[in-house]
């Protein structure tokens, strides 16, 4: 049965062991957060059709439609995309990790883990979920973002990015011409003190690219061999 609660964020845990369910719930709650419950991925589209959650907590093995095959399709569709994915998992191969943040995935809790390290988290994927704190809309090459709607958009067409990709984007296009090492971009974007490895930030490049690319704007975000990444309107 799902558990529902009216909080200012909704927190939606898709897992079919009840063990996981009731740590994972205990730990959401003591939060303040709204909780809801779902045993497989079926279950889970219906809570999203009814009431699109904050946050996504997904296991990775699901009785019917897989995770990471859940995520896919909640990062193809355009009411969803934007919602952030942490995935639950037993698997530790740099592989899987990959496979996983090449479908939208925003982050990993590997499984056995503690109540503290679920919440930190959580915590760090909402705050890369919020705009950074500039507000003005920044405009290069008529490439648009702005903040404040969370829009981007190249001659009044949207072009949709997910949350990671949009502050990742919003910081290149506020700093130019600047190069930027993994570790800086982590630090910048992710945050201090975050789980994510440096490689998580080409996957999260490429997903960026592959977006810009229908408006010829992938070209902006450029590779310094050896050095990093660096936005630039010249070639």
């Amino acid at each position: 049965m799902a558990i529902a609660m009216s909080e200012e964020k909704n927190i939606l845990v898709v897992d079919d062991e009840p063990a996981i369910l009731d740590m994972v719930e205990f730990a959401i709650k003591r939060t303040g957060f709204g909780i809801t419950l779902a045993h497989d991925s079926m279950e889970a589209m219906n809570f999203i059709a009814d009431r699109q959650p904050d946050l996504i907590l997904l296991d990775w093995m699901l009785p019917d439609i897989s995770g990471v095959d859940l995520a896919r399709r909640l990062k193809r569709e355009e009411l969803t995309r934007a919602i952030p994915i942490i995935m639950l998992t037993a698997r530790v191969e740099e592989s899987d990790k990959l496979k996983g943040f090449e479908v939208g995935v925003d982050d990993y809790v590997t499984k056995p883990f503690s109540p503290r390290e679920l919440i930190a988290r959580i915590n760090a994927v909402l705050r890369r979920s919020e705009p950074l704190v500039e507000k003005d809309a920044i405009t290069v090459s008529g490439l648009e973002l702005d903040p404040v709607t969370h829009r981007v958009q190249s001659e009044g067409e949207n072009i949709h990015l997910g949350p990671t990709e949009f502050r990742l984007l919003q910081f290149f296009m506020g700093h130019p011409e600047r190069v930027y090492t993994r570790s800086q971009l982590l630090d910048r974007v992710w945050g201090q003190n975050v789980y994510i490895e440096e490689r998580t930030v080409d996957v999260h490049i490429r997903r960026l690219r592959k977006e810009l690319s229908m408006y010829g704007y992938d070209k902006l975000i450029q590779t310094v061999r050896g050095a990093g990444y660096r936005f630039s309107v010249q070639e």
